[in-house]
């Protein structure tokens, strides 16, 4: 279900990119905005990885350097059949983790210093195998087709503000562009449309992640003791660096509250995903693997 919702929520992205450009400019216009946006996903397919890993400081450490994170890793990484991913260390205290890299073969797996030093083995396995479950699913490509979508949206609708502002407007050839009523609701809900069906995409491929780490451990009640540690820690150590933008690669949002900006928010509610654990585990059809 949440994979098709994921393909599903891929394609109304698509479509808010290909309206926007056929209200700015007609067929002309959707041709740029596929264009813009097909130059964007592939700057950030290619360097995305080695961009985010230089934002928050990450140390790539050897089995010597942190031997009992290293055979964790690797552990897991034979059980969900994926290559061994690189190991990096992040000199931060908010306990926290990620895992990037646009492909298996490319991936890496970042954790904060604070991550190692706040969870046992059982609990640190569970935020591992989330990670390599994102790795095996592709869900940083996933992402990052959809936020640069997403941003080429909301740069299209700039262009459509600036259109307005140089008297844009529909001429006697209807394939030219939109109204400047057109424009001006393009402008506006397109962006805000795109935020949210990009969180929305975001938060299936948690609860996906939730589920596959639980599958490459098993043991799902290992992963929920770490997010409800995860999420009463970041109250108390609050990510020192970095940006909003990348809360959507982290285990658990560093960056945001609950309440109302939970519709705008990276990630499930942690109290949904701990209770989807539970029932995994009182199911009993959770096996290692």
């Amino acid at each position: 279900m949440n994979r098709m919702k994921t393909l599903i929520l891929l394609a109304v992205l698509t479509a808010l990119l290909m309206g926007l450009g056929q209200l700015i400019g007609g067929r002309g216009g959707m041709l740029i905005a596929l264009v813009f946006a097909f130059v964007m996903n592939f700057v950030s397919f290619w360097f995305s990885d080695k961009i985010v890993l230089r934002m928050y400081g990450a140390k790539e450490v050897t089995e010597a350097e942190a031997p009992e994170l290293f055979r964790i890793v690797s552990d897991l990484a034979q059980r969900a059949q994926i290559p061994m991913p690189r190991v990096y260390v992040i000199p931060e205290e908010a306990p926290n983790a990620f895992a990037t890299g646009r492909s298996p073969e490319k991936a890496a797996v970042a954790v904060t210093e604070g991550v190692l030093r706040i969870l046992s083995r059982d609990e640190l396995t569970g935020v591992i195998a989330h990670e390599l479950s994102h790795v095996k699913n592709r869900d940083t490509l996933v992402m990052t087709v959809a936020a640069t979508i997403a941003g080429a949206i909301g740069q299209l609708a700039n262009m459509a503000t600036w259109a307005m502002m140089f008297g844009g407007g529909r001429s006697d050839d209807d394939d030219r562009g939109g109204s400047p009523a057109g424009l001006l609701v393009g402008a506006i809900v397109a962006p805000f449309a795109a935020m949210l069906v990009q969180m929305a995409i975001s938060r299936s491929r948690e609860f996906l992640a939730d589920e596959g780490g639980a599958r490459i451990s098993g043991t799902p009640m290992g992963l929920a003791s770490a997010l409800r540690k995860l999420e009463s820690w970041k109250q108390e150590v609050p990510m020192q660096q970095g940006s909003p933008a990348t809360a959507h690669l982290f285990i658990v949002n560093p960056f945001t509250g609950g309440g109302l900006a939970s519709l705008f928010s990276t990630h499930p509610s942690t109290v949904d995903r701990i209770a989807r654990l539970e029932a995994l585990a009182m199911t009993g059809a959770i096996h290692p693997g």
